[in-house]
Parts: structure tokens; C-alpha cells; sequence
């Protein structure tokens, strides 16, 4: 499901729910959690040095997709962005984002919507082949080459990507758990209200804290201020696992290592870079800790596009993603 853009002030929920393999296939131009990239345009793929992890060499897993067409953008009818991190222990830090864009009239995909309607081959696995019979690496989605010597039926970019497919799960079964991602749009929260719970929490805070500790208790009331405010706008939406909103500001969960603009690279086209989606920690409950390595964390990771959105052909370009940790917060 795509995201639609909303109102000034006003973001796109995403959720999490189970879908029939065939929504999940590319003409159908899903946003999706887990299993393999439903790619956009089948030229320009990432290859295995793109997909690697830039801390520690290793392959980088898919972790979601998401649909995100410009409105009165005719290059951009169709966008989408890929989200990968790393799931090798110790490491499992190494985040990239990839995106691609195509006019409605395109090489790949009709011209008219998809149909709502399952194909009449609804009932098989997910093809794992594109178009060109070109088959695909069963962990990352790039080209695979190589060929699981048992089956003949999983294909790999890489012994490396083999070996960790067979210790995460191939041996028992051929299939990876994958949701469809949902969209809505988050109600509006009155204002007052918001005002009304920041000042109960730094005037209870206040109350709590001795005078020799003043200097820590503006650090600590500030990380209380963000934390509770995270808090309580998520609480109106426990399950949410993305909040999408092109240009706005992020929701932090912390006031520590919040990026300046500084920090924030431009794109190669020389446009600055704008947020558009943040994962939430939410996620972490729908992804299974044998899968993706016992230290994959975050608090909130924040995707940033470029804000021209500027014009790849067929191919795919890397964008930019901030990883925000809980820190301890009272």
C-alpha cells in the first residue's frame, strides 16, 4: 500500500498485517516488512558490494520497503525505498537505503493500476526470478548466481549470503516471514493537550529533584520532556512501526544524538536532504531475534531523501539513515 501525502502537520501511519504472497509481488507495488525486496525496476539493482555492511564488510538483510509516490511528479509516478541493515553479531549496526523512481509509462509495469483481484497463480511462492529469468538471492534480492546444491531452488549472490540462509533457517524451510505494511493517517492531537502533559511532567519533575542537583536536573528534565512526549503521541497508536511525512520534522525518542543539518550529507545532485520516514521500535516485536542477530536494536531509525528527488533513469541511488539509541531515561 502506498503512501498518499497528507495535510501540513498531519503523518502516515504505517502497521503491520499478514497479506497473501501475491500483494507482495512488485507489480503490485507493495510497502512491506521482512522477506525479500519486491523491486521497483529490475535494472540498476544494488549488487553485493552495495549491499554490504559498511562497519563490517558482512551482507546487509532486507528490512522493508516502502511506496511512496510524488503527487505532480510524472518521473515519480512510481518511488520506492528500501531499507537493509546488518544482522551479523557483534556487529548488526550497518544501515542503507536505497531509492528508485519511474514514470507511469515504464518498461516494466502497465500503464493501468494493478489489479485488486489475485492471478489465477496466487496459490505459489513467491517468484524469486525477474522477468529477464534472471533469479534472485533469497536473502538480500540481488542477482543470484549460485545455486543451493540440495534444492536447486534457492538462489544466492553469495556463499556468504548461502551459508547464513542455511544457518537462519533454510535446512527446515524455504520461506521467510514478510508482512504488508498498511497505511493511515494519524488523528490530530489537540495542542492544549500536549501542553497540558509536557508541563505536569517537568513541573512533577521539579518537585522531585534537591536544589544542589539543578545543573542535572535541566539535562534529565529535557530527556524526560522528549521521552514522555514520544511517549505519549505513540501511545495513541501502540502498534504503529512507521510514520511517514515528507519534509516534516522526525519524533525523537531521545534528546541525545539528534543529527544537525551538518550531519545530514547532501545528495550527489547537489539538493539537500529532507526527512520522509522513521522506523519505529515497534518493529522489533514483529521480527524474530534468531533472524536478524540477538543486537539488533534501535530507538528510531530516520530515513533522508533527497529533497529534489532528483531523476535516476532506471537505476537506484543510496540515500541517507540516522540511528537514534534509547539512552536511560527515568
Amino acid at each position: 500500500m502506498e503512501v498518499a501525502a497528507a495535510p501540513a502537520g498531519r503523518v502516515e501511519l504505517g502497521f503491520v498485517e499478514k497479506a497473501p504472497a501475491w500483494r507482495l509481488r512488485s507489480e503490485q507495488f507493495p510497502s512491506k516488512v521482512g522477506g525479500r525486496p519486491a523491486w521497483l525496476g529490475a535494472s540498476g539493482l544494488p549488487g553485493p558490494g552495495a549491499l554490504s555492511c559498511a562497519r563490517c564488510g558482512r551482507p546487509l538483510a532486507f528490512l522493508l520497503q516502502v511506496y511512496a509516490p510524488l503527487p505532480g511528479r510524472a518521473d515519480a509516478f512510481h518511488r520506492g525505498l528500501f531499507l537493509f541493515c546488518c544482522r551479523e553479531p557483534p556487529c548488526c549496526a550497518g544501515l542503507r537505503v536505497f531509492r528508485n523512481q519511474l514514470p507511469r509509462k515504464n518498461e516494466f509495469y502497465s500503464y493501468e493500476p494493478p489489479s485488486e483481484n489475485p492471478p489465477s497463480e496466487a496459490g505459489e511462492s513467491l517468484c524469486l526470478r525477474l522477468k529477464s529469468g534472471a533469479h534472485l538471492c533469497r536473502v538480500c534480492g540481488c542477482l543470484g548466481p549460485k545455486t543451493c546444491s540440495r534444492c536447486h531452488q534457492a538462489h544466492y549472490c553469495s556463499k556468504e549470503h548461502q551459508t547464513l540462509d542455511w544457518r537462519l533457517g533454510h535446512k527446515q524451510t524455504c520461506t521467510q516471514p514478510e508482512f504488508e505494511i498498511v497505511i493511515e493517517t494519524e488523528d490530530e492531537i489537540m495542542p492544549e493537550v500536549m501542553e497540558k502533559d509536557d508541563s505536569e511532567i517537568t513541573g512533577s519533575m521539579g518537585e522531585a529533584l534537591e536544589e544542589e542537583l539543578d545543573s542535572m536536573a535541566k539535562h534529565e528534565s529535557r530527556e524526560d520532556h522528549i521521552f514522555q512526549k514520544f511517549k505519549t503521541q505513540i501511545a495513541l497508536e501502540p502498534e504503529q512501526i512507521l510514520r511517514y511525512g515528507r519534509g516534516i520534522e522526525p519524533m525523537w525518542i531521545s534528546g541525545e544524538n539528534i543529527p544537525q543539518e551538518k550531519d545530514i550529507p547532501d545528495c550527489p545532485c547537489g539538493a539537500k536532504r529532507i526527512f520522509e520516514f522513521q522506523v519505529m521500535p515497534q518493529l522489533l516485536n514483529h521480527l524474530k531475534a534468531d533472524r536478524l542477530g540477538t543486537s539488533v536494536d534501535w530507538g528510531v531509525l530516520t530515513i533522508f531523501t533527497c529533497a529534489e528527488s532528483c531523476t535516476l533513469g532506471t537505476g537506484y541511488t543510496e540515500e541517507f539513515v540516522w540511528k537514534q539509541d534509547v539512552t536511560d531515561t527515568p
